[in-house]
């Protein structure tokens, strides 16, 4: 692996990217679109904003990300672009993460826009500072990078990949005490949500909407998220092989 070639293969993909600039408009414009619907939703009740705003402050990117990195990395396969590209002195590495810095810099725009409104705009409140909720949601937004570069592998058409959207994500959505504070799930249930990362991304929310200073469980949250985003690109990594 090299930072020539990874920058190089980052650079391609954010040039795709830039071609399909309703893709960009979609991708920065929707977990916006969704803050402000929820924020009048509960317009009634700030205090439920608070709590269900700050927790899909990291699902909503995670999703959006999830759905483009996973169509984009389809079309590549499909198409032979990968095939083509394992063939060149290019290591796994530099593909994987040259794509995932790519859409890593799509998902910082994404995350500042989306916590700059909801912070600024519509009045989400935190007791800890802006820029841990910043972090929490840019590592959920990595994590649905990594997802997508995984499944992709396993789907042979774009709708097979919306699929993997509610088999993968919405089971995790709703176990991660969205709906239901986990503590009253059935303990078997309980169990495997609690390992669960988009759990943990609501927990590290929880904590900086409760908490005024960075406490112990908001750094083990956050450990466990990054550290499942490593696993799900190595195990991207495995996906990417020639066949033929």
């Amino acid at each position: 692996m090299t930072a020539h070639r990874t920058l190089v293969t980052a650079r391609r993909v954010l040039q795709q990217l830039a071609h399909d600039p309703r893709t960009v408009v979609l991708m920065l414009s929707v977990p916006c679109l969704l803050l402000t619907l929820l924020s009048w939703i509960y317009d009634a009740s700030p205090q439920t904003f608070d709590s269900v705003g700050s927790t899909l402050l990291g699902i909503f990117p995670l999703n959006t990300m999830f759905l483009v990195t996973s169509v984009t990395t389809l079309r590549e396969r499909t198409s032979g672009t990968l095939e083509r590209l394992l063939t060149l002195p290019l290591a796994k590495a530099d593909l994987l993460v040259g794509c995932a810095l790519a859409f890593a810099v799509v998902a910082v725009v994404q995350v500042v826009l989306a916590t700059t409104l909801a912070v600024r705009v519509l009045g989400l409140t935190v007791a800890g500072p802006v820029w841990l909720l910043l972090l929490v949601a840019l590592c959920a937004a990595l994590l649905g990078v990594a997802l997508g570069l995984f499944v992709s592998a396993f789907a042979t058409s774009e709708f097979q990949a919306l699929q993997f959207l509610p088999a993968v994500l919405l089971p995790q959505i709703l176990t991660s005490g969205l709906l239901v504070p986990r503590d009253r799930m059935p303990t078997p249930l309980r169990v495997v949500a609690d390992r669960l990362p988009i759990s943990r991304v609501s927990d590290a929310m929880a904590e900086v909407r409760l908490h005024p200073d960075l406490t112990r469980a908001f750094t083990h949250d956050l450990a466990f998220v990054s550290g499942s985003v490593v696993v799900v690109l190595l195990l991207g990594a495995a996906t990417l092989r020639r066949r033929s």
